[in-house]
């Protein structure tokens, strides 16, 4: 029962009990209109509720920002009903731009309405479940509520910055030709070395300076291949290594970073794989092309920076999650306590390249830089992560040092033509 027919069937009981203690025909008179009106939400009001509800949506995948059209169509299939409330329950963090996500309506049997909207959200992952339905007579005595299952998902991917083909070096290479330089002769562009004419050779590789010194042999010049690699990015989403400010992230620049690395190196044909290390181990098995593109975006459209005592310190980080050899990229702001699994990374053979957003000159964007406090905490800030990234470099990892204000493209190409320093120091270490 509802509580309008509680309150209802409360007065009339009162009223006639009254009326007949007090022999007062008035009081039993009073009594009647409230019963007849009760008696006729009774009468006339939804006996139960029979509706197909079908979710219908502009698109599964949208960037951030982009209008994502709402289209609700309910059906009647049992009794007719004067008074319809539909609410649809909307996921948290998205802002409807337009149109409305309830209404008031009268719906008989075996009609349809539809309800439509509009929508926008961030960067996130968004399941919409489940719409509120009450439905009522017109005297509003009698109510039911019920909540229908109305399925739909929306992917709002981050935004993928075309960044050009990445010069990275990996000491292993796949079978497949590719970019990357594989450190074997063969066809290729750049030159690699010389060896002696075998049959089958193009005659247009003979060194004829090398073949007029020897008699008796002939020489051709040889390439070095390009072949395609394994990469795995690991996104740091530990809530420890993010900045907010306002509206603005830092994780949001990782996760962008992420995406603009692996649209690049898919499309260039390599094996490409994505971890987000923080709460949990969230894994997208390394593979090409546009489906592997899919699972990737669909990944950090999901991340989201939180906290775990397991994944604290990337101790735990697997370090076989990739063939010897293979190339990691990892987009971190980094920790002093960090260092000694990326130089063991480093010692294992992997070619490590390490893109740290500067969380200082992030957060000194909002300090009073004229403040001597600031400055002096800023100066110390800026030593401690100068040395930081020193070791890293004297270990042989690639380290880009990324103030955000700067186009990931410019930044990233800027550090990688530089070459890996001390490549050879860690290689003879092993």
């Amino acid at each position: 029962m509802t509580k309008p027919i509680l309150v209802l069937g409360g007065l009339i009981y009162i009223f006639v009990l009254i009326a007949m203690g007090s022999l007062n025909g008035i009081l039993m008179a009073l009594a009647l209109p409230l019963l007849i009106y009760l008696g006729a939400g009774l009468f006339y009001g939804p006996r139960g509720i029979i509706l197909h509800v079908e979710r219908h949506l502009s698109s599964e995948r949208a960037l951030p920002g982009d209008p994502i059209e709402i289209r609700l169509r309910i059906t009647n299939r049992g009794a007719h009903i004067e008074n319809l409330l539909i609410e649809d329950q909307l996921p948290r963090g998205v802002e409807v731009i337009s149109g409305k996500t309830s209404l008031l309506t009268e719906l008989p049997r075996n009609a349809s309405v539809e309800l439509g909207y509009s929508l926008r959200a961030p960067r996130g992952y968004y399941r919409f479940r489940e719409i509120a339905i009450t439905a009522a007579d017109r005297l509003a005595i009698r109510q039911h509520f019920v909540q229908l299952e109305a399925p739909g998902r929306i992917f709002v991917q981050p935004n993928v910055r075309r960044i050009g083909r990445i010069q990275i070096r990996p000491r292993g290479t796949r079978v497949y030709a590719g970019y990357i330089p594989a450190r074997k002769g063969g066809s290729g562009v750049e030159f690699f070395g010389v060896r002696q004419y075998q049959q089958g050779d193009p005659l247009r590789w003979i060194n004829w300076r090398a073949s007029a010194r020897h008699q008796q042999a002939m020489f051709i010049n040889t390439f070095e291949q390009e072949r395609v690699a394994d990469v795995g990015i690991i996104l740091d989403t530990r809530r420890r290594s993010q900045v907010h400010i306002g509206d603005d992230s830092l994780f949001e620049h990782g996760v962008n970073a992420a995406a603009a690395l692996a649209d690049s190196l898919l499309n260039d044909g390599n094996r490409v794989g994505l971890l987000l290390y923080g709460t949990q181990l969230d894994w997208t098995f390394p593979g090409y092309g546009k489906l592997q593109r899919e699972r990737i975006l669909q990944s950090l459209a999901r991340a989201e920076p939180g906290e775990s005592l397991v994944f604290e310190k990337l101790t735990n980080l697997p370090k076989r999650m990739l063939p010897s050899n293979s190339q990691i990229v990892l987009i971190s702001p980094l920790h002093e306590d960090d260092l000694p699994v990326l130089i063991h990374l480093r010692a294992r053979g992997y070619a490590l390249l390490v893109i740290s957003p500067d969380a200082v000159a992030f957060e000194l964007a909002s300090l009073d830089s004229a403040d001597p406090a600031v400055l002096l905490a800023t100066r110390l800030a800026r030593i401690e992560r100068a040395l930081m990234l020193h070791k890293l470099r004297q270990a042989g990892v690639q380290i880009l040092d990324w103030n955000i204000n700067t186009p990931l493209e410019i930044a990233l190409h800027t550090a990688l033509s530089r070459g890996i320093p001390h490549m050879h120091t860690v290689e003879s270490a092993r």
